[in-house]
């Protein structure tokens, strides 16, 4: 039946091909060398289940009821049959289902004679729409009850009612139920007694008086179902949840307010990172302290600082260290890694900290779209009953991407402002692919909590800038070199759209009497650079409120502020009048500040006023630093500056570091960051994408493969003697022709001017064959007319394999 199936693609439209193309695109990967081998794949296990995957229950339905209506000699069924079988359901809703399984091949052949492709039946349950097997081949007893309607009416009737509900739990399916090991309970022993079930093995379901499990024929399951059909309850369409609507207007400010949330929750918990570096477990991942450690920081539950957190892995702004600070960033370090390597932010996160909150949410928003994590695992137990840790490999799910696309699809396919439940999502996913959303219900609950979390979602609904973040370039894009003037990147776009909806960013701060400052929305990214240096944070929020302190103060000088510089800096920024107290706060830092100046000895310290030295000598809390007097105005200590200038500060002191020449050292504390990373998002846009054909590149598709059908049956033509130089079977053919014999045939063909099979070997090792007329033949190489395509080619005359004369072709 391959030749016909390949008959039967052979005389598509190119239109038609290339729908089936477009339809099931892993045919075409790798591309087919022609028809016939596209008939091959296209009826292959693989491919059809990938194809299964892709159908709404109800197509399923009908395909399950093309197999039961199948002829048992033709195994043909038609459109007839199938839809006498499906009469639950409206006629053109069967008829719309039959043609989108013929569009595909699964179903093939003219409308009275279709055909079930072969594979269907393999990866598929043995028992279409949950019916049993024929009572003929299970039981002859069986059979006999179910040749008499009547009395099988009166049977079934007659069960008690625990038999009775036995059979309407195998009548929904399967038809197959497991017995007790130890002895058959009484209601399944009345209906084997009474031949409505029979015993059969586990292995290869074959019918056995002592078989583990028992089967419920077919002629009994229709007889069950005869108020909902053979096939069961049909639902041609989608369900449809009760749903709330939200105002959209609503839905788009709810998920801003998240999103600024869920990018103020990142910086700070990598800034907490990067505070404490926490350790590489000897399995991989962070341990559990550790995150404990960053939910406290950051004010989050544990779960949503696992997501943030590996959302941030995968959006590159955290790797892996070793112990003295060199970045190792690699993924597949994470296994080997140990107490010598911590998690840090990257050099990449200072890039990311510098852009819009839009930006922002955006790297974040595309990693976490991508990432093969399910971050919902972290906290489980993995199979040897021990926690999964986040960034640890236990929480990899390759299909976690697809689990997320599935999920927030079913949202955008929604009218906006529709806020189903997440029960009515995974319904809806239910409907649409049940063999792909079987055993994925914990993957598609992440995805929607976890879209909750980043504002992808908002009051249950989707927010319009998460419509643009599913928008796939390569889907809408049908112009093969990319550069369509009307399908721009969706990337800007996305961008564009929250902005809108975030709150301006302020460049201003409001300081009020205590020494708070409020800044009344984001802040740019200039003030909060200014501001992480004077105040301390507070509190976080649509207005956030830090504090102006006498340490904020001081590390502001110890970075190299002056007092004159923090005046004009809090004149510029404050849109109040600046309180008298925190001019004097910053004048009465400024005149201690650098009252002590320490060097190497291991560590000198020194200052002008010798009361200063002589309390700070006498200071029993710098006691631990063996300072020594050596002068009235100098004293030493053998540890270095950077225990000295640490020790001094938590005391209360204001000490500033000098260099050999006596000027004063102010620089920022060196912050660690470990090597940059790829985001995963830009890795995924580099790899070889699914393959969305359509247009240009599809007819392209169509074209190649029709060219190698042409190059195969012209092969077909060949004589013998250049089929078997392929190392083509021929029968009776023992020896294959030589190459010198091959050469004197061309060069009698060069002077005849005649026709000649040519069989060769291209520069891809492919063997072909071709008839062409010689022309010349000389510096090793052959040229010669197609006189069909009327083209000249070039044959290197060490690629020849054979040639035959076609005057001699018998």
């Amino acid at each position: 039946m391959a030749t016909n199936f390949a008959d039967q693609l052979r005389s598509l439209s190119d239109t038609a091909l290339g729908a089936l193309i477009h339809l099931r695109p892993d045919l075409v990967v790798p591309l087919p060398a022609d028809v016939s081998a596209l008939a091959v794949r296209a009826q292959s296990r693989g491919s059809v289940a990938r194809c299964l995957d892709s159908l709404d229950e109800f197509t399923l339905h009908i395909l399950d009821a093309a197999r039961l209506s199948r002829d048992p000699e033709t195994i043909l069924t038609s459109v007839a049959a199938i839809t006498e079988l499906a009469a639950a359901a409206p006629s053109a809703d069967v008829r719309a289902a039959v043609d989108r399984l013929r569009a595909r091949f699964l179903l093939h052949g003219p409308e009275d004679e279709l055909q079930v492709t072969a594979a269907v039946d393999e990866v598929t349950s043995p028992y279409p729409a949950g019916l049993g097997r024929p009572a003929d081949y299970l039981d002859p007893l069986a059979a006999a009850l179910c040749a008499d309607r009547a009395k099988l009416r009166r049977t079934v009737l007659a069960a008690p009612p625990a038999s009775r509900a036995v059979l309407d739990r195998l009548a929904a399916g399967p038809p197959v139920g497991a017995l007790n090991a130890a002895a058959m309970a009484e209601p399944v022993r009345w209906l084997v007694e009474h031949h409505v079930l029979v015993p059969v093995s586990d292995a290869g379901r074959a019918p056995r008086p002592d078989g583990e499990l028992v089967e419920l024929p077919r002629e009994v399951g229709l007889l069950l179902r005869r108020d909902t059909g053979p096939l069961g309850p049909l639902r041609p369409f989608a369900p449809t949840p009760p749903s709330p609507v939200r105002e959209v207007k609503s839905v788009d400010s709810a998920g801003a307010g998240q999103v600024m949330e869920a990018v103020r929750i990142t910086e700070a918990m990598l800034e907490a990172l990067a505070t404490e570096p926490a350790a590489v477990l000897k399995t991989g991942g962070l341990g559990v302290r550790d995150l404990k450690r960053l939910a406290r920081a950051t004010g989050q539950d544990e779960p949503t600082v696992a997501l943030l957190l590996e959302v941030a892995y995968a959006a590159g702004l955290v790797g892996e260290a070793d112990a003295s600070g060199a970045g190792r960033g690699a993924v597949s370090s994470r296994a080997a890694g140990g107490v010598d390597e911590t998690f840090l932010p990257t050099s990449t996160y200072d890039l990311w900290r510098a852009t819009g909150i839009a930006q922002r949410w955006d790297t974040l928003a595309r990693s976490w779209l991508v990432m093969t994590r399910q971050p919902s695992l972290v906290g489980q137990r993995d199979e040897r009953d021990r926690p999964i840790a986040a960034l640890a490999p236990d929480a990899e799910r390759a299909g976690a991407p697809h689990a997320r696309r599935e999920a927030l699809n079913v949202l955008a396919g929604l009218p906006a402002g529709t806020a189903p439940s997440v029960d009515g999502v995974l319904g809806l996913l239910a409907w649409q692919a049940p063999r792909r959303a079987r055993g994925r219900e914990p993957a598609h609950r992440d995805a929607m909590s976890s879209a909750a979390a980043l504002g992808v979602t908002a009051l249950g609904a989707i927010t319009s800038y998460g419509r643009l973040l599913l928008a796939d370039p390569a889907e809408a894009d049908p112009d093969p070199l990319g550069v369509d003037p009307e399908h721009p990147p969706t990337g800007p776009e996305l961008a564009r759209v929250l902005d809108a909806l975030l709150p301006v960013p302020v460049d201003h701060v409001l300081v009020q009497a205590d020494l708070s400052v409020v800044v009344p929305g984001p802040p740019e990214p200039e003030l909060a650079a200014e501001l992480d240096v004077v105040a301390e944070h507070e509190s976080a929020g649509g207005a956030s409120v830090h504090r102006v302190t006498a340490a904020s103060v001081r590390r502001a000088l110890d970075v190299g502020y002056g007092a004159t510089d923090l005046h004009a800096l809090f004149r510029r920024r404050s849109r109040t009048p600046v309180p008298q107290a925190l001019t004097y706060l910053i004048d009465d830092a400024a005149r201690t500040h650098g009252g002590l100046r320490t060097g190497s000895a291991g560590a000198y310290l020194r200052s002008d006023d010798e009361v200063l030295v002589a309390e700070a000598l006498a200071d029993k809390r710098l006691a631990p630093l063996a300072l020594r007097r050596i002068a009235p105005t100098v004293m030493v200590t053998p540890f270095p500056v950077a225990r000295l200038l640490g020790a001094l500060r938590e005391a209360g002191y204001a000490p500033v570091a000098e260099d050999a020449g006596g000027a004063a050292v102010l620089t920022r504390p060196k912050v660690r960051r470990s090597a940059p990373r790829t985001p995963l998002a830009a890795k995924v846009a580099d790899q070889a994408a699914p393959l969305q054909l359509a247009g240009p590149r599809l007819a392209g598709v169509v074209e190649q493969i029709r060219r190698g059908d042409i190059a195969t049956r012209a092969a077909r033509r060949a004589p013998v003697t250049v089929r078997a130089a392929h190392g083509q079977g021929v029968p009776g053919l023992t020896a294959v022709q030589a190459h010198g014999q091959a050469m004197a045939v061309l060069q009698q063909a060069v002077r005849d001017k005649a026709l000649v099979w040519v069989g060769y070997v291209d520069s891809h090792g492919a063997t072909l064959s071709r008839l062409v007329r010689p022309v010349s033949l000389s510096a090793g190489y052959l040229r010669a007319e197609d006189e069909r395509t009327e083209t000249l080619h070039t044959f290197a005359l060490h690629r020849i394999t054979a040639a035959v004369a076609e005057s001699e072709q018998g």
